[in-house]
């Protein structure tokens, strides 16, 4: 199965005033309000009917499941097939680069490498 492109549910009325965003969606509350009321040509509102399926719910766009890890040794339990890995916020720079080499090792993909790393496997690539 693959994941299936939602509409932009926009914002009512965000064309008249500029500080509304156009995407920061709010349920349209007007008793007069065509688009609460449905009406064809007026913006989509979220229904449960554009859900994704319950296996595709939670992936990464990349396809894999996410796996928040804090050191090195928790990469140990995680298949590199199904599941790819996020480097927690408050890890530092000492730490994620040693937790980059051991998913290397590993062959885990890493969502967040750090700038210099990222910049170094796309010089490889090209």
């Amino acid at each position: 199965m693959r994941v299936r492109k939602k509409p932009e549910f926009k914002r009512v009325d965000y064309h008249r005033h500029k500080k509304l965003r156009r995407s920061s969606w709010r349920r349209p509350r007007g008793i007069h309000n065509k688009t609460r009321k449905r009406k064809k040509g007026k913006f989509l509102s979220p229904k449960i009917g554009y859900g994704n399926a319950a296996e595709l719910r939670g992936l990464h766009p990349s396809g894999y499941r996410e796996v928040l890890v804090h050191n090195p040794a928790e990469l140990e339990g995680i298949d590199a097939e199904r599941e790819a890995v996020r480097i927690a916020a408050s890890v530092g720079r000492r730490k994620r680069l040693a937790i980059v080499e051991k998913a290397k090792e590993l062959k885990i993909k890493v969502l967040n490498p750090p700038a210099a790393e990222a910049e170094e496997t796309e010089e490889a690539e090209q």
